[in-house]
């Protein structure tokens, strides 16, 4: 008697899952055993660039062949015998679905996949959902009925509708990429997830509309539980002008702070940086992805920094600090001259320099920073 036949069934879940939904689904050949187990597995991922399907010698209306063009018509019909694979899983479906992907190409309204969302809406089951969607999809108002999901990818997507009085009250990590949102809406989408403790915004304040009602207390407000924050720093000029003082709320929960897309000569960045770690009184680690793009802020170019306007600032908890992208200005130097003579049990400082920077220069930072007063006795430079 063969081995596959006989696995337990939690070997064969876990097989299952693993594999594309296409594959999972051509396992139903091996044996009689495993003829509906494709059909259970917890977790569904449909991604359109790995999705494999024959157009050739498909047939085509009169209204497709004198409208569209071949590529445009292959394209099509593989997308629809995407969507037909996606109904037809869903339908055949049988227990619990755990998770769910869905990568591809959209219009800005997509009436299946509003079919799709609210199929998952009815399943009290769905713990994650990861929705790459691009090409400015509108979330339809049954993305809002998800209460049960613990976890929660977005990208390419517009919120143009406003959360359900009940959110997303389970939600832990929520991921947002690229999304189109005012300012009001996602004040009220982070204040809807009572739970989350990782938040992740990859979009600048482009896509965001802002009406300057907001401030950045509020978004600590709204961000009681977090643990892991990592933001563009241009998410934070939706908040301008500094507030002159500090929110009353702290983030006591936040351990890791990642900040992409930084120019340290920017005028409101050190103070924002320093404003916010004020709230972080327990933070320990600190990771920032600097901008070499100097035309993007020319405006905005600020001085060099003073330590008497942060003397009040003491990192007890910080043991790492991370700066990608270094480029040598003062600036940088100052900041990093900052954190280690306010960080007293920092262990770890790795700089990654930009990629013109020569070894003359790496080997002058490296030597400016390890005759840097440090407060931390036991704290290891990597310049590389």
């Amino acid at each position: 008697m063969d081995r596959i036949s006989k696995l337990p069934l939690c070997i064969i879940e876990a097989i299952l899952c693993f594999l594309p939904i296409q594959e999972a689904a051509r396992t139903s050949i091996l044996s009689k055993e495993w003829r509906y187990h494709w059909i259970k597995i917890p977790k569904l991922a449909f991604i359109e660039d790995t999705f494999q399907v024959s157009t050739e010698g498909d047939e085509l209306s009169i209204l497709e062949q004198t409208f569209y063009e071949p590529s445009d018509r292959k394209v099509m019909t593989k997308r629809c015998k995407l969507f037909g694979a996606i109904y037809q899983v869903l339908l055949l479906h049988q227990g619990p679905i755990h998770e769910f992907t869905l990568s591809m190409v959209v219009d800005d309204s997509c009436v299946e996949i509003d079919h799709i969302i609210l199929h998952l809406s009815k399943k009290n089951t769905l713990k994650i959902l990861n929705l790459d969607l691009r090409g400015n999809y509108s979330l339809p108002s049954s993305f809002f009925s998800l209460h049960y999901i613990t976890e929660l990818y977005i990208t390419s997507c517009v919120f143009d509708r406003q959360p359900s009085s009940n959110g997303f009250r389970s939600l832990t990590t929520l991921n947002l990429q690229e999304i189109w949102i005012s300012e009001k809406a996602l004040m009220r989408l982070l204040s809807s997830c009572p739970l989350l403790k990782t938040l992740t915004i990859m979009s600048d304040y482009t896509t965001i509309d802002v009406f300057g009602d907001f401030t950045i207390a509020d978004f600590i407000e709204c961000l009681p539980n977090i643990e892991y924050l990592s933001v563009w720093f241009s998410i934070f000029l939706l908040f301008l002008p500094l507030p002159k003082e500090l929110p009353s709320t702290t983030l006591v929960h936040l351990k890791y702070l990642c900040m992409e897309w930084i120019w340290l000569r920017h005028k409101y960045a050190v103070p924002f940086l320093v404003h916010l770690i004020r709230s972080f009184p327990n933070l320990e680690k600190l990771k920032l992805e600097l901008s070499v793009d100097d035309d993007l802020f020319d405006e905005f170019i600020a001085g060099s920094i003073t330590f008497d306007d942060y003397s009040d600032i003491m990192l007890e908890h910080l043991n790492e600090l991370e700066i990608l992208h270094f480029s040598d200005a003062d600036n940088e130097l100052d900041f990093v001259k900052l954190i280690l003579a306010k960080s007293p049990v920092l262990k770890k400082v790795r700089i990654l320099l930009w990629d013109e920077i020569d070894e003359d220069e790496r080997l002058r930072i490296s030597q400016i920073l390890l005759r840097s007063p440090c407060v931390s006795p036991v704290v290891k430079f990597s310049v590389s």
